[in-house]
Parts: C-alpha cells; structure tokens; sequence
C-alpha cells in the first residue's frame, strides 16, 4: 500500500470518526449500543465488533498501523458514507440509524 493511499485513507477516516476512543469505549457498554446491527450466529454484531476495533485503531500511532488496520479504516469509512445517506425523517436521537452508526464511531449529532 502506498503513502499516498495510507494518507487517503487516513483522511477519510477521520472525517468519519468523529467520537473519540473514550467516547466509543463507553458507548459500546450501552444496552442501545447493543440491541442493534447484524449478529452472526447469535453473538456481536458487525458493528460492535467494528467499533472495539475503531478504539484500538484510535490508540495506535500512526506508524504501528497494519495493512490491515488500513483495510478496515477504509471499510468505517464506506459504512458510515452509505448509511449517513439513509438518514431517516424527523428527530433521530433514539433512533436505531444513529445507535448503528455510532457503534462505527460516528455521531450523526455531533
């Protein structure tokens, strides 16, 4: 992976992130934080796991990140760019739009 695709990516991320490590750790202890997002044979969702994922990302330094921490940074990025576009009518405080997409570390309220 190149520089400039490393930068990129990282660029996109940040933009999508916009809840901090802290912010992600104690959200995803919520009951809402858990009551939403697909769930493969029953256990965390998608989402969840995404977002403990997103924390470590967040403590990384820069120069520790894989290609792999890469790959999903870009993955966050994707998610969050598809489901800001499906932004439900009226308040979407307790909505389940906004739970999912905070479990990938982005408050559509911030």
């Amino acid at each position: 992976m190149s520089e400039d695709e490393r930068q990129r990516i990282t660029t996109d991320f940040d933009e999508a992130v916009n809840m901090t490590a802290a912010e992600i750790e104690k959200w995803l202890d919520t009951d809402e934080s858990k009551s939403v997002g697909q769930k493969s044979g029953g256990g965390e969702s998608t989402g969840h796991a995404s977002g403990r994922r997103i924390v470590k990302i967040l403590r990384k330094k820069k120069a520790d990140l894989t290609d792999s921490d890469y790959a999903h940074m870009k993955k966050v990025h994707g998610y969050v760019a598809r489901h800001s576009k499906q932004r439900p009518k009226g308040d979407v405080e307790d909505t389940d739009w906004r739970f999912s997409l905070m479990n990938w570390g982005h408050d559509p309220l911030k």
